[in-house]
């Protein structure tokens, strides 16, 4: 915030400078997102948006995971602020190239595309984020999940946070009290940490990212046989560290409520899916969402609004990127 000396002001010129202080509080700290903030600006910005996201899902629908997974990546990592968007420079270390992204987040060519198309008709005018975010739920939206109101007005970061990833994105072997940590420090409950799971009903996951599950029984492990014998056939113990498995063997490129029924039956592909029904304090919201779809539908759609929320920049901070991929000059 600026610093007003305020002693020895006259009265009239001490509230103007209180003024002042004011003002700069609210545009810092108290600027909000709205669902119709480009309506004057760029009425069609949704439009186009929606037309080039599911015109590249309509050919690989595996796209639809990459979307959700990517507007996740960055909101965690230093808020929902396209960060993760921005390429190598001599000045940016890029998170593209961090672990928890590298040879993994995808779709970055999608959103470019977006953008290029919004830059035809309203050059300057919507944040990179923003297409990032509107991306995401015409994503879930187009392979049969939910819709939302996005909220709207993010700008973009300056900036990229790679050693952020490391530390706010959640590790693929977490226990269930260090997931409630990591989702809690984002004003996340436990009960947004179980919806947002349920994206993992799409998408692909990396063998080494599940081979430890896959070949072990210990207690702290539960796995169903049958279902690790299956997944032992695309995820050999030494070696393949990069083959794909689907998350979900039933409708992989489908969003429904699977994903929790395969939970209820010892068949969560990753530690950190299947720790949300393991005997803890979860286990009751992974059983109603396996029974109800409308009940998950509905709290993964609220879940992904909140996550929207995530240390946004509004007002004058950050810009309004020309090219998602770098920073204006």
């Amino acid at each position: 915030m600026a610093t007003v000396t305020l002693r020895f002001l006259s009265k009239p010129t001490f509230l103007l400078a209180l003024l002042m202080m004011m003002a700069v509080a609210v545009n810092q700290s108290d600027a909000q997102l709205s669902t119709n903030f480009y309506a004057n600006s760029c009425p069609n910005a949704l439009s186009t948006i929606r037309t080039s996201i599911r015109t590249a899902i309509s050919r690989e629908r595996r796209m639809a995971a990459s979307l959700l997974r990517l507007h996740f990546h960055d909101c965690f990592v230093h808020g929902c602020d396209a960060s993760i968007l921005l390429d190598q420079s001599p000045t940016i270390t890029s998170e593209k190239t961090a672990p928890p992204n590298d040879k993994s987040a995808r779709g970055y060519q999608l959103i470019d595309a977006a953008k290029a198309r919004l830059e035809t008709i309203c050059p300057g005018v919507v944040s990179c984020a923003d297409v990032l975010a509107v991306a995401a739920k015409e994503a879930s939206a187009y392979v049969g999940g939910p819709s939302w109101n996005v909220k709207l007005g993010r700008r973009d970061s300056t900036s990229a946070f790679p050693d952020e990833t490391l530390t706010d994105l959640p590790f693929f072997k977490a226990d269930l009290q260090t997931l409630i940590d990591n989702f809690g420090a984002k004003g996340l409950s436990p009960r947004d940490m179980v919806a947002l799971s349920g994206a993992h009903t799409l998408g692909q996951a990396q063998c080494f990212t599940f081979r430890d599950r896959i070949y072990s029984n210990g207690t702290d492990n539960i796995i169903d046989r049958g279902f690790a014998s299956t997944r032992r056939r695309r995820c050999p113990a030494v070696g393949g560290d990069d083959a794909l498995a689907a998350m979900d063997l039933v409708t992989p490129n489908s969003f429904d409520n699977n994903y929790f029924r395969n939970l209820v039956q010892r068949k969560g592909l990753l530690e950190t899916d299947q720790v949300l029904f393991s005997g803890g304090s979860t286990d009751s919201i992974v059983m109603e969402y396996s029974r109800s779809p409308s009940r998950f539908s509905a709290d993964f759609a609220a879940a992904m609004i909140k996550m929207g929320d995530i240390q946004p920049l509004t007002g004058s901070a950050g810009q309004i990127r020309r090219i998602c991929g770098a920073v204006n000059n």
